[in-house]
């Protein structure tokens, strides 16, 4: 049962918010956004930016806070490809990881000592990679197909922007699913590793966190499957129609981030 909005933030000590569709859209803050976080401090609470997209990697997103007039460490930014790069290091230990993703998360994942290479691996990723090519596409199916772990960053099918949506990763994996029969183990949000490794950087228990964000499917699910707050809010993809069609029922709906600070 959803709880009324004035009541819905009492117990929150950490906010997890979304970004993409929550805080902004595009190079553009939504409003309200700033104050919100601002609020959240005033409060005495905390907060944390956790993204699905893994096509970029903190440090850009901090420098893109920034640029919106919202200064971070780049420690309360985490994204997708962070919690799959673990990942890969707890189960998949010294692997050789064929990856499709972006030049940034390869980088990434090369300084965070994952053995990323080109032929014959032991594990294959798929990622929301923007610099996909027909190339990438065929090798990723051919070691689906023989037999190779197939994991995937994170399971949102469009990412949203200032003028619609483009394909997101689980776009890219329904496509490899399709030509391999094989579906991925997918990583990020909803799935528990999130959260795990949320209360591993912050130090806060699940039952004190919220995420907040503009999907029902993965950020709402990730608190409400997984023994924390889900917030939606209706600045992204989701919509009242989508959450009556969703099996997903939110903590809480507010219009805004800038409607939840109304609450505080």
């Amino acid at each position: 049962m959803m709880l009324e909005k004035n009541t819905a933030l009492k117990d929150v000590k950490l906010f997890v918010l979304d970004m993409d569709g929550t805080v902004y859209l595009g190079d553009n803050l939504i409003d309200g956004a700033l104050d919100f976080i601002h609020k959240v401090v005033e409060s005495g609470r905390d907060y944390i930016f956790f993204t699905n997209n893994a096509s970029k990697v903190p440090a850009i997103y901090v420098e893109k806070l920034a640029r919106m007039g919202l200064t971070v460490d780049e420690s309360k930014v985490v994204t997708a490809g962070d919690v799959c790069a673990e990942y890969i290091k707890e189960f998949y230990p010294n692997a050789r990881v064929y990856l499709n993703g972006t030049p940034l998360l390869t980088d990434n994942w090369q300084t965070k000592g994952i053995n990323l290479v080109a032929d014959d691996p032991e594990v294959a990723v798929q990622s929301f990679d923007t610099t996909l090519t027909y190339d990438k596409l065929d090798k990723i199916c051919r070691y689906v197909r023989n037999g190779v772990p197939f994991i995937a960053t994170h399971m949102d099918t469009n990412c949203p922007t200032e003028d619609g949506f483009m394909p997101d990763c689980g776009a890219m994996c329904k496509l490899i699913e399709e030509s391999t029969g094989v579906a991925p183990r997918f990583l990020g949000k909803p799935w528990k590793e999130t959260v795990d490794m949320v209360m591993e950087i912050t130090g806060y228990a699940r039952e004190a966190m919220a995420f907040v964000g503009d999907r029902l499917y993965t950020d709402v699910a990730t608190g409400v499957n997984n023994g924390a707050k889900g917030f939606l809010v209706l600045t992204g993809e989701a919509d009242m129609q989508t959450v009556a069609e969703s099996d997903v029922e939110p903590t809480c709906i507010y219009e805004s981030l800038k409607e939840m600070a109304l609450y505080l």
